[in-house]
C-alpha cells in the first residue's frame, strides 16, 4: 500500500474492522516512514454488470463514479457522506442480485433518483437536471411540480370516519 502523504510503500496495519454486513474491511494503517495514519477499504472483487450508455457504449460499473455523481448532487446540502455511501451500497447490492450482465445508464439513473427523492429533494432535482438532460426551464418546472404533487399526497391527512353508534339492548 502506498502512503497518500509521502508515497512510501511500507506500512503497518493498526486496526481492522469488518464493514456493513461483511461487504468490506476497513483498515487503519500507519506509514513506517512519515508515521501518519490513513484508512483503506478492501472490497471483494465481483463482476458487476456493464453500464450501457445512451450512445451504445459499454463500460464497467464504477462505484466511485456513481458515488461522486451522488455527492455532487448533494453538495452543500445537509446530507452526510454515510447516507451517500448507503445509497451506493444499496445500488451495488441490487446490481449483484441481478442476473443480467448489463444495465442501461437510464435504469441506473432511475435507481439513484429513487433514493435521492427520499433523501433530499434539492439533490433529487439537481441530479434529475443532469440525468434527464433538461432542455429548458419548462422541463425543470415539470419535474419540480411532480415532486410537489408527490409531497402533497404524502402529507394529505387521512379522513377520519365517525365510529358507528352502538345500539343499546
Amino acid at each position: 500500500m502506498k502512503c497518500p502523504f509521502c508515497g512510501h510503500t511500507e506500512d503497518r496495519v493498526v486496526d481492522s474492522r469488518v464493514g456493513r454486513e461483511g461487504e468490506f474491511i476497513r483498515r487503519r494503517r500507519e506509514c513506517l516512514k512519515c508515521h501518519r495514519r490513513y484508512t483503506t477499504y478492501e472490497y471483494i472483487e465481483d463482476v458487476l454488470p456493464h453500464v450501457v450508455k445512451r450512445d451504445g457504449r459499454r463500460e464497467p460499473f464504477d462505484r466511485q463514479k456513481l458515488r461522486s455523481s451522488i455527492l455532487k448532487a448533494c453538495e452543500k446540502r445537509s446530507v452526510g457522506v454515510p447516507a451517500v455511501d448507503d445509497i451506493v451500497a444499496d445500488i451495488e447490492a441490487r446490481l449483484h442480485d441481478r442476473a443480467e450482465k448489463e444495465i442501461s445508464s437510464l435504469e441506473l439513473g432511475d435507481l439513484v433518483m429513487e433514493h435521492l427523492q427520499k433523501l433530499d429533494q434539492v439533490a433529487y432535482v439537481r441530479f434529475a437536471s443532469v440525468y434527464r438532460q433538461f432542455k429548458d426551464i419548462n422541463q425543470f418546472m415539470d419535474e419540480v411540480k411532480g415532486l410537489l404533487k408527490e409531497g402533497d399526497k404524502a402529507k394529505a391527512p387521512t379522513p377520519v370516519r365517525p365510529k358507528p353508534l352502538l345500539k343499546a339492548k
